[in-house]
């Protein structure tokens, strides 16, 4: 299976070189796509001089500045789909994501239309070092918007996923409005709707080590806000039932 990894980045120069070593490293057939939308801490050019060193696996989408976690994906999987990758997996460039996950979430996906990589099933955790307000906070966002959306998982605001081409390309992305970290939240939603069959391996979500979070209360207040937003807009095809009748 040809796996592109689409992985959006800003100010990441720190970790992307590392990051791209452990994925290269993964017994899998992998190729890395870079969406950076102009971070001034040069990352786009470590990302070219990383594209020099692994020709043919590894290539850099530049943008011109901050456009939106939305539009990086949109953009960067309809580049991957030029490329012919069979596989094409969602990620963070912070390490937030545990690269080795792939393997069993690639496995999982012989089975599956998209992999969702969950925190919270069996076999997952999130950073020792969170207090415990944190973790509440973590696991309410995902009680809350799991209990509006009516979603039958765990994890429905995790980054890292793995998916299908066939099953991407069957989704009208084109609907999609949200353009924050509810976009996650919203694929999956629509990926529900759809009928799709979603795995959920277990991944341990560490916190960055390096860089800085991009993640504030705006942010997470704006997305709670989000949710009913997209619920509304998907109240058709709910009731359809069946992606036939989108």
């Amino acid at each position: 299976m040809r796996i592109a990894v689409v992985t959006p980045t800003y100010n990441e120069a720190e970790n992307l070189p590392k990051l791209v070593s452990a994925l290269f490293s993964l017994p899998l057939d992998l190729s890395i796509l870079v969406v950076d939308d102009n971070s001034p801490d040069g990352t786009g050019q470590i990302a070219e001089q990383l594209a020099v060193a692994h020709p043919g696996r590894l290539s850099v989408l530049h943008r011109p500045g901050k456009m939106g976690l939305r539009s990086a994906y949109l953009n960067g999987f309809q580049k991957v789909f030029d490329g012919g990758a069979e596989a094409v997996v969602q990620m963070d460039a912070d390490f937030s994501h545990d690269p080795s996950a792939l393997k069993i979430m690639s496995k999982l996906l012989a089975s599956h239309d998209v992999v969702l990589g969950s925190r919270y099933v069996a076999g997952g955790s999130v950073d020792e070092r969170w207090s415990a307000g944190r973790k509440r906070l973590s696991a309410f966002g995902n009680f809350y918007a799991r209990t509006i959306l009516g979603l039958p998982l765990h994890d429905v605001t995790t980054g890292y996923r793995m998916w299908r081409r066939e099953t991407l390309q069957r989704m009208p992305l084109e609907r999609i409005q949200s353009n924050g970290y509810v976009f996650l939240v919203e694929m999956a939603y629509l990926a529900h709707c759809l009928e799709f069959k979603i795995a959920e391996a277990p991944i341990y979500f560490a916190d960055r080590r390096l860089g800085k979070s991009k993640m504030s209360l705006k942010i997470q207040m704006e997305a709670a806000l989000r949710v009913w937003q997209v619920w509304w807009h998907y109240r058709d095809l709910k009731k359809a039932g069946k992606a036939g009748r989108l």
